[in-house]
């Protein structure tokens, strides 16, 4: 991606937090030059990679495939300083944009519809081997439990949320005509770098080109302390 078309993207995203009126922690209002200046206090945010993300699972066709993100909190079993045991994130698709389909090895979470349009989630069960099961897949939403087919795509209107199981093979996009979406994740830890299984092999980052200065740093470019 050009670093043009992230710089917008995050701009997007931000536009819709404040329609939403959801505050974010002061780290996400960071320009680069201050990053240059922060010193080890501020390790959590660069070790559990909290902050400003873009995703176009290196396909390179962002504008459908791909979604903007922030990393509000997390922890990391890796290292054990880090004490939480969960995660927060807010996600951002536009109308056209969707989520590939993926489950996760060892992490649980609530996918939450904060604001904006609607979202369809579409849900598989996983067999041993990775592919779909063709098993009904039981849905835990806002406290309710039922079942539907496997492949079935949930839809979650604003306030609504899904709990979405390891292993649950998942993904999403904005129902047509019904706008931008903000969306909510509560999860376990996350780690993006070894907890994601993708149905069809692909990447998570993008790669750059550095076409104009970044408005955010991403999570994966803090400079060290």
């Amino acid at each position: 991606m050009k670093r043009s078309e992230i710089n917008a993207a995050l701009k997007k995203m931000e536009a819709m937090i404040n329609k939403c009126q959801f505050k974010l922690p002061p780290f996400c209002s960071f320009i680069p030059e201050d990053w240059q200046n922060k010193g080890h206090e501020y390790d959590e945010i660069r070790d559990n990679m909290l902050g400003w993300d873009i995703t176009d699972y290196g396909l390179g066709d962002f504008e459908h495939v791909g979604f903007s993100l922030i990393t509000l909190r997390n922890g990391n079993i890796k290292l054990g300083k880090y004490t939480k045991i969960y995660a927060e994130k807010l996600l951002y698709l536009g109308e056209g944009q969707a989520a590939a389909m993926h489950f996760h090895w060892n992490k649980m979470e609530d996918i939450i519809n904060r604001g904006g349009g609607n979202v369809l989630i579409r849900v598989y069960n996983s067999t041993k081997e990775g592919e779909f099961a063709d098993t009904d897949v039981v849905i835990h939403s806002d406290g309710r439990e039922y079942t539907v087919p496997a492949g079935t795509q949930v839809r979650l209107t604003p306030g609504e949320s899904i709990t979405v199981y390891p292993y649950m093979y998942h993904d999403f996009e904005v129902e047509k005509g019904s706008g931008e979406v903000l969306l909510g994740e509560v999860s376990m830890c996350n780690d993006d770098n070894t907890d994601n299984r993708f149905y069809e092999p692909m990447g998570r980052f993008p790669e750059i080109e550095e076409d104009e200065s970044p408005y955010r740093l991403l999570c994966n470019e803090y400079p060290q302390a």
